[in-house]
């Protein structure tokens, strides 16, 4: 059974930070380069960081498989589109079909706040996430290069699905 947990305490923030540190280890490492790796953990998934970004408004969702915490998601609530920052599942529990009752309940996030529709950011050279996004009815619009500080970039592709 998937439930979706309010991330909304230290401990929950706690919970989530360590499914970052594994989850983003094992699957950006490859990707970006661990400096980077390391460097977006600590500034965007650390448990103080995580709770500063629910003060901001973004929300935070625990994923749980069978009552285990196996992923997360994050989402921001934007004027017309609902932004998915964040949707990650252990890849060990991968193939279950979590990720995609995780975005069904993203578009029912959308739906319930009457946006026009969600958006996301993804790594250019994320291809099997960009594949995954293009089966849920994503379209890519186009690249988008964001500087994050200490001589980083977020090499990314916008991609945006109509609900």
């Amino acid at each position: 059974m998937i439930d979706f947990i309010v991330v909304n305490t230290k401990e929950y923030y706690s919970q989530v930070a360590k499914l970052a540190d594994v989850i983003w280890r094992e699957h950006y490492i490859s990707i970006v380069g661990k400096p980077q790796v390391d460097y977006m953990l600590n500034k965007y998934q650390s448990a103080i960081a995580i709770e500063e970004q629910v003060l901001n408004g973004f929300e935070y969702f625990l994923v749980t498989y069978e009552n285990k915490p196996i992923g997360y998601i994050s989402m921001k609530k934007e004027v017309t589109s609902l932004f998915l920052s964040k949707i990650y599942v252990l890849s060990s529990y991968r193939g279950k079909k979590i990720g995609k009752a995780a975005m069904l309940f993203v578009e029912r996030k959308a739906a319930e706040y009457q946006l026009k529709n969600i958006r996301l950011t993804v790594n250019i050279n994320n291809v099997k996430a960009i594949k995954a996004y293009e089966a849920f009815g994503f379209v890519n619009v186009g690249p988008l290069v964001t500087d994050i500080g200490s001589g980083f970039v977020m090499d990314d592709y916008e991609m945006v699905k109509t609900v």
